[in-house]
């Protein structure tokens, strides 16, 4: 598909489903905690996706081989995406998938945030300071507020926004950096490869591997390794390479809501009006944050 200048149906569909598939992403991921211990769960899954990805791109014939120059950036991406997911798995192990997205789906503040020093020609606007202070506001509130009793977990809460920085952090890398030459499946390939490792040889440091499992945990595994980070990561690449990038990020705005309203529904979490705020400052603050200005001179790049 030849790329396109603004989202059209297909489009719009598709990064709906998208967004639907990474909240309901977050439910499963806290309801397999309950089978394996979270950190482990994030080494098998990141293993598994490694076969699949590398059986997909060598059916795309597309080379694995990364130059010499970009080496040390993808072993540095590698061990911040075993960072950032150590710490999502970890959050939702301890606190809810209502709270645990809110604060995940923050990475905009922060991904503006770094590149506003480190990425030339992105710096931060009058319109992105003020998106940058509300969703501040939305991510301290939900952080700050201990309304859900025993579920809201600080520890899950500051590993939720561990996950989120670890998230920016990856995006600055690909953006900063030699990465940015090489294709997004080569670099989804050694984040998950180098993630695989890092990540399976600390799970013993945080407790037993196998907690309770059940047949229904497995298939979850294997949803997470097949759907979620092969078919989704990549499906999510294929529309960032079709679609102008800031048409996709909008769209992004929906799983945190979403994320909310399926651990209502499906977990039965409770839903109180500050986690309710706390979502809509985020949601306002990144809005803001990636608006685009209302006039814009196309350039060539």
């Amino acid at each position: 598909m030849p790329p396109k200048t603004q989202i059209d149906t297909f489009g719009a569909v598709s990064l709906i489903g998208l967004a639907l598939l990474l909240a309901f992403n977050q439910v499963v991921i806290k309801v397999t905690n309950d089978a394996f211990q979270p950190v482990f769960f994030a080494g098998v899954r990141s293993a598994g996706a490694v076969v699949c990805i590398l059986f997909w791109m060598k059916w795309r014939g597309l080379k694995l081989a990364l130059p010499r120059a970009v080496m040390p950036s993808a072993l540095l991406i590698g061990v911040v995406f075993s960072i950032e997911f150590l710490m999502l798995f970890t959050a939702l192990d301890l606190t809810t998938v209502s709270r645990a997205s809110v604060i995940f789906y923050s990475m905009p503040l922060w991904m503006a945030l770094a590149a506003h020093f480190f990425i030339p020609g992105d710096r931060l606007t009058p319109r992105k300071s003020l998106g940058l202070v509300v969703a501040f506001a939305g991510v301290a509130w939900a952080i700050l507020d201990r309304s859900d009793g025993g579920e809201a977990s600080l520890a899950g809460d500051l590993c939720a926004l561990g996950a989120a920085i670890g998230w920016a952090a990856t995006g600055l890398l690909v953006k900063a950096t030699a990465l940015k030459t090489v294709r997004p499946e080569t670099q989804l390939f050694y984040q998950v490869a180098i993630s695989a490792v890092v990540l399976l040889a600390v799970a013993p440091l945080f407790g037993p591997l196998i907690r309770d499992p059940q047949p229904i945990h497995y298939a979850a595994v294997l949803f997470q390794i097949v759907v979620v980070v092969t078919f989704g990561f990549i499906f999510w690449l294929w529309l960032m390479s079709v679609y102008p990038a800031s048409g996709v990020a909008s769209f992004s705005f929906l799983s945190p809501v979403l994320s909310v309203l399926m651990g209502w529904l499906l977990l039965g979490e409770q839903v109180g009006t500050s986690i309710l705020g706390a979502l809509a400052l985020v949601a306002v603050g990144i809005v803001l944050i990636n608006r685009a200005p209302k006039a814009q001179v196309p350039q060539n790049v």
